[in-house]
């Protein structure tokens, strides 16, 4: 089959990228965005690659000056300018056409965009883009949704604008509709629940030891030769040794404690909800972000919930952080795997784990050290599918789950807020527990609504003795 033509609408910050890294790898791109004038900034910073970058003022004309068959990417934000972006699309399309939604769009959209556009006798694929402006100009981590025959014309593009893990591309066509954008929501979530591992234990630096930025950064650095290896470790790093240029000060120092967020996390929690799976972790970082954009209540309520005496500065032992926050990152990629697990079995998209785990190795945020180790564990015997119990995870967790408890411990008695580590402990004792405390919840809801209960000895369902 022949490689589609390749065509842009939205030419942003991600757009521009992507554009001039398909331009670079050999391709013509023809381009469309609402203010024109953003195309024609972009072809005069393009250098050499200008050429092969097109410019159109009307989606009719670009589709119309594309050979077929014609592949046309959506690099516009997620929601009602996507469904616009295909209505204008589709009264122009050909046979064998394809529409591609490269942003950050809720699968659930994106399982009904695909039905509508293939109902139209065209193809749709939704394509989870990882890595940031960076990626995208460079290479990024991509995540493919949508029929495999929508898939073949243009994978040798985004195999050779893809990042890649020691020669493979770190691009996968994963499974129909929305299987693409589900994981790439995924993705999101365990990227929000490691950056809130990690905020955390900067705190506890700063606020328990009083720490500046400069005195944390070596040590970020250290951890990112060893098991803690990964993107955001690394630019953590970074991130903390640099200097504001108008104060002198640390430039972490002047920046607001107020973290933003898109939806993609809270996405991963309400999907991990609907589908019954627990993302404890996960919650709790979407949930601290929530609480940092209510800085004027946090203000107000410092002077007057003040520390108490018996909540002091201490000393935390720097190689039981380094443990807490791995031990913290194993559970978060465990519990997002896990509810990729139940979307694959809900949508029968029989996601390939082991796959997943090794195009992220390289392009997205949360690459690291640990995916060889995921992909590996997936493609052997796994019990119950749960990559806590694998040969390798599983004697890592009891090897570091004390320094994990005694660092929350810690914490806790200092009065230093660490929600997502403590999650991680919790959700780790839960699932090892064979005999939890819902018999008594079981119980109370029977008391109260005679909902009834199963027993331990006996098949079918009951009643308390506080219904007879």
């Amino acid at each position: 089959m022949a490689t589609a033509s390749m065509g842009l609408i939205g030419v942003g910050t991600m757009g521009s990228a992507l554009a001039l890294n398909m331009a670079e790898n050999g391709h013509d791109v023809a381009l469309y965005n609402l203010d024109a004038s953003t195309i024609d900034t972009l072809i005069a910073s393009a250098g050499e690659l200008a050429p092969k970058l097109k410019k159109f003022t009307s989606v009719e004309d670009l589709v119309a000056a594309m050979p077929q068959p014609r592949a046309i990417m959506l690099m516009v934000p997620a929601g009602k300018p996507v469904e616009a972006s295909i209505d204008a699309l589709l009264p122009h399309l050909a046979e064998g056409d394809t529409i591609i939604d490269g942003g950050n769009s809720d699968f659930r959209e994106t399982q009904a965009r695909t039905a509508k556009v293939e109902s139209a006798g065209f193809r749709y694929l939704g394509i989870g883009v990882s890595g940031g402006e960076e990626g995208a100009r460079h290479g990024p981590s991509m995540m493919v949704g949508g029929t495999p025959s929508a898939w073949e014309p243009v994978k040798p593009i985004y195999e050779a604008i893809s990042a890649k893990f020691e020669g493979d591309p770190c691009v996968a066509h994963l499974g129909p509709d929305g299987a693409g954008h589900f994981v790439k929501t995924v993705h999101n979530g365990i990227e929000y629940a490691d950056m809130q591992l990690i905020a955390e234990v900067y705190g506890l630096l700063r606020d328990g030891e009083e720490r500046t930025p400069a005195q944390i950064a070596p040590l970020f650095h250290r951890w990112n030769e060893g098991a803690l290896q990964s993107y955001l470790v690394e630019i953590t790093g970074h991130v903390l040794d640099a200097v504001d240029k108008d104060t002198g000060k640390a430039m972490v120092d002047v920046i607001v404690d107020q973290a933003g967020q898109k939806g993609t996390g809270r996405w991963t929690v309400i999907e991990a909800i609907r589908m019954g799976q627990s993302a404890s972790i996960i919650e709790a970082a979407v949930g601290a972000r929530v609480l940092s954009s209510e800085r004027q209540t946090r203000q107000i309520a410092g002077p007057i919930l003040a520390p108490t005496a018996g909540e002091q500065h201490g000393t935390f032992n720097e190689d039981e952080l380094e443990s807490a926050l791995l031990v913290g990152r194993v559970l978060a990629y465990a519990q997002g795997f896990r509810i990729l697990k139940a979307a694959s079995d809900e949508f029968g998209w029989d996601l390939d784990y082991a796959r997943i785990a090794e195009i992220w190795r390289a392009g997205c945020i949360i690459r690291s050290s640990l995916l060889d180790d995921i992909a590996t564990a997936f493609r052997g015997d796994l019990p119950d599918d749960r990559l806590i119990l694998s040969d390798h995870f599983a004697p890592l967790l009891k090897e570091h789950i004390a320094p994990l408890r005694r660092v929350v411990a810690q914490a806790t008695m200092m009065g230093l807020p660490v929600p997502a580590l403590a999650s991680a402990v919790s959700w780790f004792d839960e699932i090892r527990q064979p005999r939890g405390t819902a018999d008594l919840i079981q119980g109370m809801r029977d008391y109260f609504g005679a909902h009834s209960f199963e027993r331990l000895d006996k098949s079918g369902s009951f009643h308390g003795p506080w219904n007879d």
